[in-house]
């Protein structure tokens, strides 16, 4: 926390100091630790400050008190998404230097809509993160004004952020050649999903994977089964990678391409069954389990995605100012990581319900939280 703290004192305010009252350290200590503490909203963080002034105190200055709703919403808009970032980086480099090598990571990159920062007058932030699956870390963002936007904001995430050695998966609106070689040029590989908008492409691979090549993928040890049982049903999923390309038809577009590959679905519940099937184009050799870890690991950035609407109430939350809703965007986003790697009253306790213990006692809980 003290190394946290002293990063702090070297963002850059570009605020008339001869005007501030509340340094840029006061107003960022306050929105980290009660975006933690169950506040959602900027009155909640300055009731949250207040009720918490002298425990504060331990941290930060507050040489003029504790600044108003107005003033953390306004201050928080002033403040450069990029640097916040890389203070978030930072604190995640902390947690990380001792750990040695790791499984090749995988990094997720989708986007998310912030519902109730738009309004008649302008549209709402849609935001594409790239989310570290085995940190439980978001590497970056960067606002686009709509989801078709992604596809131009994807290459610019993707030049700022290290994903060398490391693979990165999209859906299937980042299924575009332009993205899979900014990947390959950035020595990272490539899982992208495939759907029936690529045209010939989804047609050639969902036709290859028939009844025959399926049972021949079997035999040369290129699949992959795992059965769970989730909300009520039994989930069986089947992986299946091939190099065998040769017959796209437009192979020679995507660089760096070796493998294709299917997930098969089956759901079963109540006596009835359903089959899911998604198709894939990758950079990656034959290798089962690391493809379907890709495949399956995806999921992360939904789930993500879910913790900002359910835990931190992002759809709720009206900031309208552009900037200052990305910054708490950043912000949540760093609880969440904070939130997945302590303990607090027993291992199984959910975020949300973590959000709440704290909430109810700062000065116990927090104190846990910045030791941990």
């Amino acid at each position: 926390m003290e190394e946290l703290l002293e990063w702090m004192e070297y963002i850059e305010d570009v605020r008339q100091l001869s005007k501030v009252r509340h340094s840029l350290k006061d107003i960022l200590v306050i929105v980290l630790f009660a975006t933690l503490a169950n506040a959602d909203d900027w009155v909640e963080m300055e009731m949250f400050a207040k009720a918490n002034e002298e425990y504060l105190k331990k941290y930060i200055e507050l040489k003029h008190g504790i600044p108003s709703h107005d003033t953390l919403n306004r201050v928080m808009g002033l403040i450069s998404p990029e640097v916040l970032q890389q203070l978030y980086g930072k604190w995640q480099e902390l947690l990380n230097r001792n750990e040695g090598e790791k499984l090749k990571k995988i990094i997720c990159l989708d986007g998310k809509t912030m519902r109730s920062n738009g309004n008649k007058n302008q549209k709402a932030n849609h935001i594409v993160s790239a989310w570290s699956k085995e940190d439980g870390y978001c590497l970056g963002q960067k606002a686009v004004r709509a989801k078709s936007n992604e596809i131009t904001a994807i290459p610019e995430l993707l030049e700022k952020i290290q994903i060398k050695g490391q693979v990165v998966t999209i859906d299937a609106m980042g299924t575009q050649t332009a993205i899979a070689e900014k990947i390959r040029k950035k020595r990272a590989e490539y899982v992208l999903a495939l759907k029936k908008n690529q045209g010939i492409l989804y047609e050639e691979v969902s036709l290859y994977f028939d009844k025959e090549e399926k049972e021949r993928i079997k035999q040369e040890g290129n699949y992959k089964k795992t059965i769970e049982k989730a909300h009520g049903q039994l989930e069986i999923r089947e992986y299946y990678q091939t190099e065998r390309i040769r017959f796209l038809t437009k192979k020679k577009e995507w660089k760096g391409l070796k493998s294709i590959g299917l997930e098969e679905k089956t759901i079963r519940k109540e006596g009835k069954e359903k089959k899911e099937y998604r198709y894939y184009i990758s950079s990656l050799k034959e290798d089962i389990e690391l493809f379907s870890r890709c495949v399956r690991g995806h999921w992360s950035i939904e789930s993500m995605h879910w913790h900002l609407d359910v835990t931190f109430k992002e759809d709720a939350n009206t900031t309208l100012d552009k900037q200052a809703a990305m910054n708490q965007n950043i912000i949540r986003k760093w609880c969440l990581s904070i939130l997945k790697v302590i303990e607090l009253y027993h291992k199984k306790i959910s975020m949300k319900k973590k959000r709440f213990l704290i909430g109810l006692k700062p000065m116990q809980y927090l104190e846990e939280v910045l030791k941990a």
